[in-house]
């Protein structure tokens, strides 16, 4: 496919990255040479150096020619009208990146004026992730398939835990709970397990179930922690604001710290439950003096990695109990799991893998099955995928155990008629399920490519 990027900042370099790994045409625009000249050097990509906003730039760039326009600059206003633009010109599919809260509360009509086939808003998204967290704090990431249905959770093993030495056979025996682990990191390998494979203490596990299983389980093994009831967040910027707005509906209470004054008016203008202060959120005697040591939850979300890790890791060594950070600096894998820190977001990475998602349904729109969502995991080493399955096809009413499927994939979980099974290999995939595939195997577009 031919895909023309609008912007090459955090969010616009991170999407050329993914897409054109996945083996698409790359083309970005942008106004500043040297991010240009950067992006050509270390991707396989063509770029344009103007205003993505310009019909003539547009067409400079190959749009009237392109499948798919993500305009993903700073602006939202820019976004939006490189895209109804990009529609005039003849392109079929547009995507605006729009942050603006004041926009975004107004997004479906947006989309409808604007031809938009999708918005994404990574702050808004990254928020989300982040109140999950804070909703099951005993899970180190969380994410959903099925419209909420169904979700994949990791989680660390802690010394002396029932699960140390267990084989997953076992599981269903010793507990009575039906959840599928899926993935197990150690010692900095990554396994797709078999039923003999087995558990150890300090393993990261990637556990898939309905939410009440997943619940069952983890009050089964003596995890389960009930959901904060007191957060402290650091910064006041988009992300902290809808963070902060769905905390306050779920009935936490909420502490910002910012250091710009403005942003401190206007904040407690927008949310006048949650307490605001104007401050260093990065300075000791600050954070103690507004009760870092007695809050439930530290969401660390400035604009720089390093101040956010830091504070973090000093929360942790005050025994607070969950403490999540923002990152946009994510190529440091090994050194951040190596931190003590309960959760890394990074919102660009959350936009990009929604944008790549869509992208491979597009790819597939013909085809018997498509991509409804996608998760990267473990440093993006496995893919977790929600097939739809639409018609007949090869992987269509041939039970589990039959079907000839490619090394390291895992039909990891089925949902037939809003019921969440856990498959085992009589187990059948049929037409109008969902169905989710964990994968080492990368750049999946169809249920059948799980196949020899």
């Amino acid at each position: 496919m031919k895909v023309v990027i609008v912007g090459d900042g955090k969010v616009g370099g991170t999407i050329a990255r993914q897409l054109s790994g996945e083996g698409h045409d790359i083309i970005v625009i942008d106004n500043n040479t040297s991010v240009l000249n950067n992006a050509s050097n270390t991707m396989d990509i063509m770029s344009v150096e103007g205003n993505g906003a310009s019909m003539l730039v547009q067409k400079r760039a190959g749009v009237p020619e392109a499948d798919l326009l993500i305009a993903a600059t700073s602006a939202d206003e820019v976004n939006m009208l490189a895209c109804l633009l990009g529609k005039k010109l003849g392109v079929p599919h547009t995507i605006a990146r729009v942050r603006n809260p004041e926009y975004y509360e107004q997004i479906n009509e947006l989309k409808e004026e604007l031809g938009l086939s999708m918005t994404v808003n990574p702050e808004f998204a990254a928020a989300t992730e982040i109140l999950r967290l804070l909703r099951f704090p005993s899970a180190l990431k969380i994410e959903v398939f099925a419209r909420g249905r169904v979700e994949l959770v990791e989680v660390k093993i802690p010394p002396h835990s029932v699960l140390d030495g267990m084989p997953l056979w076992a599981i269903y025996k010793e507990f009575q709970v039906k959840v599928l682990i899926c993935a197990v990191q150690r010692a900095g390998e990554v396994h797709i397990p078999n039923g003999n494979f087995v558990l150890q203490a300090g393993d990261k596990i990637n556990l898939t179930a309905s939410h009440s299983e997943i619940e069952k389980f983890f009050r089964t093994i003596g995890l389960f922690r009930t959901g904060v009831k007191s957060v402290m967040i650091l910064g006041g910027g988009r992300m902290a604001y809808y963070l902060a707005k769905a905390l306050i509906l779920s009935h936490v209470r909420v502490k910002i710290i910012e250091l710009d004054y403005k942003r401190c008016e206007y904040l407690c203008e927008a949310l006048p439950e949650a307490v605001v202060i104007h401050g260093d959120g990065t300075d000791k005697e600050t954070l103690q003096e507004e009760g870092l040591e007695k809050t439930d939850a530290l969401v660390c979300l400035t604009g720089m990695d390093e101040e956010n890790i830091v504070v973090a890791l000093y929360a942790k060594a005050k025994k607070v109990s969950k403490v999540i950070a923002k990152i946009n600096r994510i190529s440091f894998d090994e050194i951040l799991d190596a931190l003590d820190i309960d959760g890394f977001i990074s919102p660009k990475m959350i936009a990009a893998n929604n944008i790549v998602r869509y992208v491979r349904a597009m790819q597939n729109s013909a085809g018997s099955s498509n991509v409804e969502t996608l998760h990267k995991l473990v440093n993006e080493q496995i893919e977790a995928l929600e097939f739809k399955v639409r018609e007949k096809s090869s992987v269509v009413g041939v039970p589990l155990k039959d079907l000839k499927t490619k090394s390291e994939v895992l039909v990891a979980t089925i949902i037939r008629n809003g019921r969440v099974i856990i498959p085992g290999g009589n187990d059948m995939i049929e037409v109008d399920d969902s169905v989710i595939i964990i994968t080492r195997n990368k750049h999946l577009t169809d249920l059948k490519d799980i196949l020899k």
